[in-house]
C-alpha cells in the first residue's frame, strides 16, 4: 500500500475453519469521498497548530496519548522564542496534566498561558476566555467551586460578546458552568447550563461527536442524581453509543460510560 491510502473495510470472514487466519475485503476510498472528506475536514479544524509537528501533538491529546504528547511539547518549548507559541504550548501542557489528573502542575501552566495572553491580546480576545475557563476547571478539579465559577463566568461573559450564539466554545462554557452546579448539588441550575450546551452542540457538531457524547453523559448524571434513572439510562445510552462508534475500544471515556451505564442499574436493584 502506498502512503496515506485509506479502506473502507468490507466483508470479513474466517478461512477454511482456521482460527488464526482471516480474509478482509478492503476497498480504496476516492479523495472525493463524502464521509472521509468529512473526517479529514474535522480532524483538520480540531487539531489546528502552525507547525506539523504542533497539529500532531494536537492529534495525540485527541488520541488520549497524554504522555507522548507531553515529551513532544517539551521538546518544541525549548525551540521556540515566540511569545504566542510560548502561550499556546502552555496551555496545551497544561491540558495534558488536567488529563493525568495533575491539577496543581495543570494550574501552574495554564496560568503561565493566561499570564502570556494578557500581555500580548485584547481584554475580549476568545483565547483570553478560554484561559479564564481552563483556570476555572482546575479550581473545580480541587473543589473550589465559588473560585471556579468566577473564572467560568469570566469566561462566559468575553465568549457572549466574541463568539456567534452558536459557537461550540460557548457551548464548553455553559457546560463548565453546568459541572460546577452539579458538584455543588444545584441539579435544576446544572440541567438548565447542561441543555443549553446540548443545543449548540447538537447544531455544530456531526452526530457521533465525542463532545456531543459528554454532553448526553452529563445530563445523565444529573438525572440519575436527582433519582430519574430511566432519563438517566437514556442519556448515557445515547452517550455510549457515540463513544464506541467515535473512540479506540480502549478509550478511557469508554470505560467511564459502561461504568455509568452499570451504576444507575446498581441503583434500580438490576
Amino acid at each position: 500500500f502506498s502512503m496515506h491510502s485509506v479502506f473502507r473495510i468490507g466483508e470479513v470472514k474466517q478461512l477454511n475453519g482456521n482460527t488464526r487466519l482471516w480474509q478482509v475485503e478492503l476497498a480504496l476510498t476516492s479523495d472525493n469521498d463524502p464521509q472521509l472528506k468529512q473526517l479529514t475536514e474535522r480532524i483538520q479544524e480540531e487539531t489546528q497548530g502552525a507547525t506539523g509537528w504542533l497539529r500532531l501533538g494536537k492529534l495525540l491529546i485527541k488520541m488520549a496519548q497524554f504522555n507522548k504528547a507531553d515529551e513532544l511539547y517539551k521538546i518544541l518549548f525549548k525551540e521556540t522564542t515566540n511569545q504566542g507559541e510560548k502561550s499556546h504550548l502552555f496551555h496545551d501542557l497544561g491540558y495534558i496534566k488536567h488529563n493525568q489528573a495533575r491539577y496543581t502542575e495543570a494550574l501552574e501552566y495554564y496560568e503561565k498561558s493566561f499570564e502570556i495572553y494578557q500581555k500580548i491580546l485584547p481584554a475580549n480576545h476568545p483565547d483570553l476566555a478560554t484561559s479564564y475557563n481552563n483556570i476555572g476547571l482546575m479550581y473545580q478539579k480541587m473543589g473550589k467551586y465559588s473560585k471556579a465559577l468566577e473564572y467560568y463566568e469570566k469566561s462566559l461573559e468575553i465568549y457572549q460578546k466574541a463568539l456567534p450564539a452558536n459557537h461550540p466554545d460557548l457551548a464548553t462554557s455553559y457546560n463548565n458552568i453546568g459541572l460546577v452546579y452539579d458538584s455543588m448539588g444545584e441539579y435544576s441550575k446544572a440541567l438548565e447550563y447542561y441543555e443549553k450546551s446540548l443545543e449548540i452542540y447538537q447544531k455544530t457538531l456531526p452526530a457521533n461527536h465525542p463532545d456531543l457524547a459528554t454532553s448526553y453523559s452529563n445530563i445523565g448524571l444529573v438525572y440519575q442524581k436527582m433519582g430519574e434513572y430511566s432519563k438517566a439510562l437514556e442519556y448515557y445510552e445515547k452517550s455510549l453509543e457515540i463513544y464506541q462508534k467515535a473512540l479506540p475500544a480502549n478509550h478511557p471515556d469508554l470505560a467511564t460510560s459502561y461504568n455509568n451505564i452499570g451504576l444507575v442499574y446498581d441503583s434500580m436493584g438490576e
